[in-house]
């Protein structure tokens, strides 16, 4: 059940960045980027801290939680890269009219 809920916060940090990075592009070129670039960096020590708690204070083998921490950290980055792909080729996106946010 830990997984689940290590997945499920990953994420909505991961649309909390997209969000965030979506938001500041038109003022800061290369904001998304940068968003997303942040979040991974985030997730990476955020997984490998899972799996040193796993570890050390669970009693987990590592070789039981290197597949675990694979999935934590693959999952979501998929995801993130196949959205970051989907929000630059404009198969979705966020439409600006008028200087407002509109979806």
């Amino acid at each position: 059940m830990r997984t689940a809920w290590f997945l499920l916060a990953g994420l909505c940090l991961l649309a909390g960045s997209a969000i965030l990075g979506r938001l500041f592009e038109p003022a800061l070129p290369g904001a998304a980027r940068a968003a997303f670039l942040a979040w991974l960096a985030l997730w990476c020590g955020a997984a490998v801290f899972n799996g040193w708690v796993g570890v050390t204070r669970a009693g987990y083998p590592l070789l039981d939680e290197l597949p675990i921490g694979l999935l934590i950290v693959g999952l979501p980055t998929a995801l993130g890269l196949a959205l970051r792909t989907a929000l630059a080729s404009g198969c979705v996106g966020i439409r600006r009219s008028s200087g407002y946010v509109s979806v």
